[in-house]
């Protein structure tokens, strides 16, 4: 008795254990479900789902007559979700009655295989209920244009399974053209030029799509889980295709000519700093020439071009006339134990300051510099600084070498930096820098500032302008201006450059250059020079300033400045010049709207009553918020929700005067309004934190 008690016992026990653990197993599962569920359900959705970025379309980088240097160009992956619920329905009615003429339609449209083919293809997709079939990728705007009219195809997303996604691949149209400059757009590497100085414009506003994986890792998009991106703003640079063409072909063959290492060649509009072309040439390994570098930016010895600098310092502190005398010693001249040398030897007579320019002489600026501001070697160097030869000249492009001008407190200063400094050794100033002061003289001393870009446009319409800008009102007094003029128009006519233009139809005033090089540790042994031109044209009316900067092979032949510089510089003028509707007398287009592209703004109940009312179809983004912005993407309509706080400035731009009055007002802000039409420029930048009764102008067009 006692061991059946016993063991009935331990039967309960057992019982009362294991009920109570299937009660704890159904109370958690339970829990987990009711309480928990939307907590694991979520987790499950974020290991199967996600956001993707979905670009914008990039925008355009125009020159000054609008044509396209570069510009963004749809391609399309065609993808088939055959799980699409209207695919499906009705035992797949839909797709069977479609199937036939679709198959048609896609062998005639891509030839590249037989419409059996393409229908085994889709019956095999079908079958295996592929959410994500490859269809055909890389397909061109026209192309997807047509397939959207094909049968089944042209019953809609939804009905027919069809995704397109859309991708932007960016295209130069002129090729070698400028190619540096306005640089490149790299999906995994540094952006250079104009797209990358300007990239935040250029790139717009990224959007997100939210997709969901499936088997074999592919994914699809969820529907109504998109925020549409906006597309960047167009750039209207200050190049000419022309000019820029010129320039280019000009500094090959000069190039070519000499097998130089690599070259630059810039020209400038006078009267307001326009970088008008930009050429740059690099030699690759193969023997061919590419714009790998922009060499207009980079510091280097700039030689003999400096010598104006010199000049400039000289006259305007009174130190010399170009009548006073000076000895050249015969192109030799020693000076704290080391030997300046003139590029030839000179006959044994007396010179006059502006002959010794003329001539390009070393030993003559070392002199002069050496007898006047050896005893405070500062205010030659403070000359050089008021010319900004020591600042970046602020072009908008990333990438200017920081110039290097020496001063008694530096490091290296020696008893000879100051002579080597006046024929242009021992300081590092950018190509571009060097034209700065030749353009200053052309334009009676005013020094503008250099730049690329001359407005920004979204949609067709300008929203931001750049005007010319001065740097300097004077670099030096007329008189002092007057005899530089006199120097640069004697070299060409009586000095280095006299051969180079002899019986041109025009004239020209400029300085030739040649400096010796180092190569690296092996020094100044290899003989590598440095050859330019810089100056203007026509001389008595400036109307284009221009430098021509190669860095020549080891052991030239041919390296001086009026021989290797010199005829790209001449061919440019004489192609400029003899141009009777060229860009002598070109005018600027101004960028007409294209009709693809446009932008609304306001209510978004008013806007949806018009688009209805119009019968316009359109996606819709906006729901219920109260204010969204209607424009276009993948050449649809799509009405977007724009986001209002009233802590943060909110963009207008796009709104009547209705709307932008109603909601600044409302935001306590003291509104000016100029114009009629939409707002295009508003005063406060969007996001701007805001303060109460801060006063805004808008301007409408």
């Amino acid at each position: 008795m006692e061991v059946k008690r016993d063991i009935l016992w331990r039967v309960y026990l057992c019982f009362i254990g294991i009920t109570a653990l299937c009660l704890v197993v159904l109370g958690k599962a339970f829990y987990i479900q009711r309480v928990q569920g939307a907590y694991w359900r979520s987790l499950s959705d974020s290991l199967h789902q996600k956001f993707i970025e979905l670009d914008a379309e990039r925008g355009t980088v125009y020159s000054e007559d609008s044509s396209m240097l570069s510009t963004s160009i749809p391609s399309f992956n065609i993808y088939i979700d055959f799980g699409a619920d209207g695919l499906r329905e009705k035992n797949g009615k839909r797709f069977t009655e479609n199937l036939d003429s679709l198959s048609l339609c896609l062998a005639g449209l891509f030839g590249d295989q037989s419409s059996q083919a393409y229908k085994k293809d889709l019956q095999r997709g079908y079958r295996t209920k592929d959410r994500y079939y490859l269809l055909h990728s890389n397909l061109s705007f026209d192309q997807y244009k047509k397939l959207r009219s094909f049968p089944l195809v042209r019953q809609g997303r939804n009905k027919s399974g069809f995704i397109a996604e859309v991708n932007n691949k960016r295209l130069n149209p002129f090729g070698l053209l400028a190619n540096r400059t306005i640089g490149l757009a790299r999906a995994n590497a540094q952006n250079v030029g104009l797209e990358r100085t300007y990239d935040t414009l250029l790139k717009g506003q990224v959007g997100k799509r939210l997709v969901r994986y499936i088997a074999g890792g592919t994914y699809i998009p969820v529907e109504g889980y998109e925020i549409e991106s906006e597309n960047g703003k167009d750039i209207v640079t200050t190049l000419d295709v022309n000019i820029q063409d010129i320039a280019e072909n000009a500094l090959l063959k000069g190039m070519l000519d000499n097998e130089a290492e690599h070259g630059t060649c810039i020209v400038m509009e006078v009267g307001t700093g326009k970088v008008k072309a930009i050429a740059n040439l690099g030699r690759q390994s193969d023997g061919t020439y590419w714009e790998d570098l922009n060499y207009a930016i980079r510091a280097t010895e700039p030689g003999s071009t400096f010598k104006l600098a010199t000049m400039l310092t000289l006259l305007e502190d009174h130190k010399i006339r170009l009548s006073d005398n000076i000895d050249l010693e015969g192109g030799v001249w020693k000076v704290a134990r080391r030997t300046v040398y003139d590029s030839e030897p000179h006959e044994n007579k007396t010179f006059t300051v502006k002959q010794a320019f003329e001539i390009s002489s070393n030993v003559g600026m070392a002199k002069l510099a050496w007898a006047n501001y050896a005893g405070n070697p500062n205010a030659f160097v403070d000359h050089l600084k008021k010319l900004k030869f020591n600042q970046l000249t602020g072009i908008d492009l990333v990438g200017e070498t920081t110039p290097i001008i020496k001063t008694p407190k530096s490091r290296t200063w020696s008893a000879t930096t100051l002579p080597w400094m006046a024929f242009g050794y021992e300081v590092l100033v950018s190509p571009l820098q060097t034209l700065t002061l030749y353009n200053a003289v052309a334009n009676n001393g005013r020094m503008m500032k250099p730049y690329l870009v001359s407005a920004i446009q979204e949609a067709g319409i300008t929203v931001r302008e750049n005007s010319p800008e001065t740097m300097i009102e004077k670099i030096c007094s007329d008189a002092t201006l007057a005899q530089l003029k006199e120097c640069l128009n004697g070299v060409v006519t009586e000095g280095t450059g006299k051969d180079l233009f002899k019986g041109s139809f025009y004239k020209v005033a400029g300085k030739t250059g040649t400096a010796l090089v180092a190569n690296g540790n092996r020094g100044y042994a290899d003989h590598i020079y440095q050859s330019s031109f810089a100056g203007y044209f026509p001389a008595d009316h400036p109307k284009y300033s221009c430098i021509v900067v190669i860095k020549n092979k080891p052991f030239a032949k041919k390296y001086y400045g009026a021989a290797v510089a010199g005829p790209v510089f001449k061919e440019l003028a004489d192609k400029l010049m003899s141009s009777e509707s060229g860009p002598m007398e070109a005018t600027i287009h101004p960028m007409t709207r294209d009709s693809a592209q446009f932008l609304y703004a306001g209510s978004t109940h008013d806007m949806q009553q018009v688009i209805h009312t119009l019968g316009v179809g359109y996606t819709d983004s906006a729901g219920k918020n109260e204010w969204s912005r209607l424009y276009a993407a993948n050449y649809q309509p799509v009405l977007n929700k724009e986001v209002i706080t009233r802590q943060t400035m909110p963009d207008v731009k796009g709104m009547g005067l209705k709307d932008a009055l109603f909601l600044l007002e409302s935001m306590e802000l003291k509104v000016a309004a100029k114009g009629r039409g939409k707002v295009r420029v508003q005063s406060i930048q969007p996001g701007s934190a805001l303060r109460k009764n801060e006063p805004v102008t808008i301007q409408l067009d």
